[in-house]
């Protein structure tokens, strides 16, 4: 027999009397509070399991009144095991840790009487009884209030006025935050200016926010009647009306409910974009993954977008499988501002870009090397925005041969020696077979300057001066926005470009002072020992499989861990053809070892269901992935019985969902986060910034209509399906903003209370002395590593901890061993990178007579993916960007003088660009940006707006990827190939 605890029997008693005095006088205080009170009409006690102490609270109009006494038939009950325990849980300074023990241990359990809402309804209000304590923004003397938030582009001040928001702009960094570093390079300092810049999208944010485009209530398509006809042939045709939150979660929860048990595990699938909304515990990895783990789903499996070539080639090399087969850029600004002669910007736009996530804190840093006299060499199709604001050489080479030119620079420092010998030898292994292919003593086919200008289009001399110029030369190699990122990857010949990126650094000997890879953009000296996570971390995930939670924030942020018992997953690029065909194999981004992208996965999985129903998450594929026609096939299908879309826009795909749940913006809600930091892949990607800048994300205003937040709309799901209370843990999303607060190292440097009413932290950076070692010198030096990550893992070291590379040799290979075990006979991936020509190119016969013009689609400079296109943003207004015509705003096409006269095309004329994929009606733009043969469109229009039958007529939104083929840079990878694309272009006559 247990032994009370007096003392915290009467404590407790003590608290719950407490509690019914506190709601009482929220609730006369707070309009808010009595209007959450009011809700619900119900009963609840809060009692211990093994004794008599309880209190029941009866809740009824908007008031509460509570008895001692334990009632186990209330409407919720939430018994502990003892008064201790209790104690651990209901008071304000409760140790999250001890809460996670009470649950996984049973010794708290809370049950609804009906169903879960109920449940989910009563801890709301007691996270509201904290919540409201809460005292933030700082007050302007214009009469607005000053909050802090954060986007894709940049962290921002947001000023509003009764509800509204009047502006956002960048945050200008006050005299008492922390001082930036300084470089002395070259007789000179350099140190960036105190503020916080933001990506050219993020100016137009304010007008997405209010954009008539919004969803502002849950939306059922007319036709669609879960009990009856589905009509699935009119997905994106028919229209939407308005129905309740109770009606739109009771279809979606009953839908989950119905596909499991008629069809069994794996029947509901998951989609997302690459991107969302900013914040720890509102992106794509946090309160997503906690929900769909909790139902169980089939994911969808992303592909290394962006990052295709160095994964599926250059990983093989010199490993870095964390990076994706890109290579780490610590303290690389200050060696290249202190060492660097030139940089060689290869399929690299950061100005466009700006890095991932970095806004334009690049540009600084750029301009600092041409002001030493840095020189800059620019190898792309399109002259692009960072060719010219630093002008210098630009190549403009066809595109998806870039390899040619890199193998007639590699031939040139064979044949005159201008190369590094030493590290060559002592560092690499495969050089000498490689080099006979280059010298053609292989195939008989010498890969000279000569030969490559046939393929690139750039002239011999000029290649050969370039290679003559960088083999004499201290040289960084920007391979795209930031390393690895960039457009000549996303290619057919994207691994093979990758793949001579490596093996030319490897010839100039990386690492030593002056020769590396990047262009500015990454390589800061902040501190990269100030813990705080990025979003891949998973926020509130709980996933330990899917998300950094297991490796980062495990001892740090405790949490109900999520496991997803499906074992089905659907490779991203291959969606459509999953549900259309029934049948689809893909390959993992495995990000621990060089051989995790072999192992082949099979769509259905053993024992698994077809996809039955599709839960579409945020973004648009139309306008992001490959051959986007094929989407629209795939929804109109019969096979999809059910298609949900949460959207904060109608836009893209959320025009083909049966049910539209309505998401707010990251202004609408509470989160946190950090300034450019996704982890990751992308490790200390935050080295793209001049300033660390954590923030919390007020929430600056109450969500528009009746939309809410992401994590709101799945708690209200889970608890139709009994799931609210394991899926919130009871908390509140404010209190998940201080729970991951309290597992960072922020309050060892400022409060909660400090960092709640300011809105952010600015990390000092290092002292010089304490700046982190220049990537790769630690290799080219020969001693062990001394960057701070955690690549290779242990087990992928060959002889000593941090000693070698992660390939078998431990050395940068020429001839790679992985894929000499994997597959040494693949023609698409020989075991040493080759010249092969784009399996949709020049090279493609009769298909290249019907359409001789090469488009690339890379990332926009004004819109981050889909986010701030379309929706009558400011941004549209940018001539750049979209052209009104006859008071359309058309996405633009880019075409040569010549391409333009020989069709009959003037400037902002509409035209039809098409192939046999479809075609897209576009502004045509002529310019002298491209060569002759090459046009340029960005990727990620918001709009998918077909003028007839969905799938097959011409779009008139810009999503061009309707036009980018479907097919795999090779066939055993999952990996787009966007920018090998044949299309041609007429003037449209409005056929």
């Amino acid at each position: 027999m247990k032994i009370p605890n007096i003392a915290a029997d009467k404590q407790l008693k003590v608290i719950l009397f407490g509690l019914t005095h506190t709601i009482n006088v929220l609730t006369k205080k707070d309009r808010k509070f009595k209007a959450l009170v009011s809700q619900k009409d119900f009963t609840a006690c809060i009692c211990i399991r093994t004794s008599d102490v309880g209190r029941v609270f009866k809740f009824n109009n908007g008031k509460v009144r509570s008895q001692s006494k334990k009632d186990i038939n209330c409407d919720v009950v939430m018994t502990f095991e003892s008064a201790e325990d209790a104690m651990k849980m209901m008071v304000p300074w409760r140790d999250y840790q001890d809460v996670i023990d009470l649950a996984k241990l049973f010794k708290v359990d809370i049950c609804g009487k009906e169903d879960d809402t109920v449940v989910v309804h009563f801890t709301d209000i007691l996270g509201a009884i904290m919540d409201n304590q809460v005292k933030y923004g700082t007050p302007m003397p214009d009469g607005t209030m000053r909050y802090v938030n954060n986007t894709n582009g940049g962290p921002v001040f947001v000023f509003v006025k009764d509800d509204k928001i009047i502006r956002i702009t960048p945050i200008d960094l006050a005299e008492d935050d922390a001082k930036p570093w300084t470089i002395k390079a070259r007789g000179k300092e350099f140190t960036p200016t105190n503020k916080v810049t933001v990506s050219p999208h993020t100016q137009g944010i304010k007008s997405t926010i209010y954009s008539k485009d919004r969803i502002l209530y849950p939306m059922k398509r007319v036709d669609f009647d879960p009990d009856g006809e589905r009509n699935p042939q009119n997905r994106g045709i028919s229209g939407y009306e308005r129905i309740s939150w109770e009606e739109a979660t009771d279809i979606v929860a009953k839908e989950i409910v119905r596909v499991k048990k008629e069809f069994g595990p794996g029947a509901i699938m998951n989609g997302s974009g690459s991107h969302h909304t900013w914040g720890n515990l509102g992106y794509w990895l946090s309160a997503r993954p906690r929900f769909f783990n909790t139902i169980g789903t089939s994911y969808v499996s992303h592909n290394p977008d962006s990052w295709e070539g160095f994964y599926w080639g250059a990983m093989h090399h010199w490993g870095n499988s964390i990076r994706l087969g890109a290579p780490d850029t610590y303290s690389t600004v200050e060696d290249a501002l202190q060492h660097t002669d030139m940089i060689v910007f290869w399929s690299a736009d950061p100005e466009s870009t700006s890095g991932v996530y970095g806004a334009m804190e690049g540009t600084q840093r750029r301009l600092w090397a041409k002001q030493l006299g840095i020189e800059f060499v620019h190898i792309d199709p399109f002259y692009n925005h960072t060719a010219a604001l630093l002008g210098g050489k630009w190549f403009g080479t066809k595109p998806s041969t870039s390899n040619a030119m890199a193998l007639a620079i590699a031939y040139v420092w064979m044949k005159e020696g201008l190369y590094d010998k030493d590290f060559v030898a002592d560092k690499t292994e495969g050089f000498a077979e490689w080099q006979e292919y280059v010298l053609g003593n292989e195939d008989g086919i010498p890969k000279t300057p000569e030969w490559q200008e046939d393929e690139t289009g750039i002239p011999a001399h000029d290649v050969r001066a370039l290679a003559r110029k960088w083999g004499s030369k201290r040289v960084y190699l920007a391979a795209g926005g930031i390393q690895g990122f960039g457009s000549a990857c996303r290619s057919a010949t994207g691994a093979e470009w990758a793949r001579s990126m490596v093996c030319l650094m490897a010839m100039q000997g990386i690492g030593k002072p002056g020769v590396n890879m990047g262009c500015l953009q990454q390589g800061t000296p902040v501190d990269t020992r100030f813990f705080f996570p990025g979003y891949s971390e998973g926020g509130l995930s709980g996933d330990y499989e899917g998300t950094g939670v297991g490796v980062n924030m495990y001892q740090r942020m405790p949490q109900v861990m999520t496991m997803n018992t499906v074992k089905q997953v659907v490779p991203r690029l291959k969606i459509p053809e999953a549900i259309l065909e029934g049948e689809v194999t893909g390959y993992p981004t495995d990000t621990k070892s060089i051989e995790g992208q072999f192992f082949e996965y099979k769509y259905p999985a053993p024992g698994h269901a077809p996809i039955k129903m599709y839960y579409k998450y945020g973004g648009s594929h139309f306008g992001t992935m490959n051959d986007s026609n094929r989407y629209a096939h795939m929804y109109r299908s019969p096979n999809l019985e059910t298609v949900v879309n949460q959207s904060i826009w109608l836009e893209g795909e959320a025009k083909f969902a049966d049910v539209i749940l309505p998401a707010c913006t990251n202004f609408e809600r509470w989160d946190i986060g950090e300034f450019a930091n996704c982890g990751g892949y992308i490790h200390h990607c935050y080295t793209q910034v001049n300033h660390r800048v954590v923030t919390i994300q007020h929430k600056c205003i109450e969500p528009l209509g009746e939309s809410k937040s992401d994590y709101e709309i799945f708690r209200m799901i889970a608890s139709k399906l009994g799931l609210g209370a394991y899926y919130s843990e009871g908390t509140s999303e404010l209190e998940w903003v201080r729970r991951l607060f309290n597992g960072t190292d922020l309050p060892s440097k400022i409060s909660w209370k400090q960092f709640l009413k300011r809105g952010y932290y600015v990390v000092p950076p290092p002292k010089e002395e304490h700046r982190d070692p220049v990537s790769w010198r630690w290799y080219y030096e020969g001693r062990k590593k001394d960057v701070p990550e955690m690549n290779p893992l242990p087990s992928e070291y060959k002889e000593g901890f941090k000693e070698g590379l992660q390939t078998q040799s431990g050395k940068i290979e020429f001839v790679c061993n992985s894929l000499k075990r994997f597959a040494p006979d693949d023609p698409e991936r020989p075991i040493m990178t080759k010249y092969i020509p784009s399996w949709e190119g020049p090279h493609s016969g009769e298909l290249y007579e019907k359409y001789p013009l090469q488009m690339i689609s890379p990332h926009s400079r004004y819109s981050f993916h889909t986010m701030m296109d379309g929706k009558d943003s400011y941004i549209n207004d940018i001539h750049d960007h979209r052209v009104e015509i006859d008071g359309y705003f058309y996405w633009i096409i880019r075409l040569n003088d010549a391409d333009a006269k020989s069709r009959g095309i003037k400037h902002n004329q509409i035209v039809e660009v098409f192939n046999d994929r479809g075609s897209v009606l576009c502004a045509a733009h002529i310019t002298s940006r491209v060569p002759a043969g090459t046009v340029h469109s960005y990727e990620s229009s918001a709009l998918y707006e077909p003028i007839g039958e969905p799938g097959r007529s011409p779009d008139r939104g810009g999503s061009v990827n309707t036009l980018t083929p479907s097919r795999p840079i090779i066939k055993k990878s999952h990996s787009t190939a966007c920018n090998s694309c044949l299309v041609n272009i007429r003037v449209w006559e409005g056929e």
